[in-house]
């Protein structure tokens, strides 16, 4: 479920990148809602429906730098089990995290249009993610990077 980080330069991969986190998100946001508490139900819907968007924009983004979009998996293993409410929101918050991660090597490679589009995309992704988390980070996009470093 982690898109591994592309080089700066290359809007083409890093655009297959954040497609494939967006696919990774659609898929998270379905476990998300069937285990969300109801008064963040709506919430999750609207995430859901934003990273639905998205990635049909980056389908299309892809096409336009003459590339094939990477299609979605048929599954994706999620970072630990969802039994509960706030298992939900973690996982709600971790994927907004990555999604952001993704849109930061976009913002670096792209240029013009693509590259307003990819912010855009990687500052609704940490305000989703500050909002499931309760408390924003210094860096949206760059803060999974730094964890791996320490750790790895």
């Amino acid at each position: 479920m982690t898109p591994a980080p592309t080089p700066a330069g290359r809007p083409l991969e890093a655009a297959q990148a954040a497609l494939a986190a967006e696919h990774a998100a659609a898929y998270g946001y379905g476990v998300i809602g069937a285990r969300t508490a109801p008064e963040r139900a709506n919430e999750a819907r609207e995430a859901h429906g934003a990273h639905l968007a998205r990635r049909d924009a980056l389908t299309r983004t892809v096409r336009e730098l003459g590339g094939s979009p990477r299609p979605s998996e048929a599954a994706y293993t999620l970072p630990f089990a969802v039994r509960t409410p706030g298992d939900a929101e973690r996982l709600a918050a971790e994927i907004e995290d990555r999604v952001a991660g993704a849109y930061s090597d976009l913002v670096r490679s792209a240029e013009g249009p693509l590259r307003r589009e990819a912010a855009d995309a990687l500052s609704a992704a940490a305000l989703r993610a500050a909002r499931w988390r309760g408390v924003g980070v210094a860096f949206p996009g760059l803060a999974e990077r730094s964890g791996r470093a320490r750790t790895g």
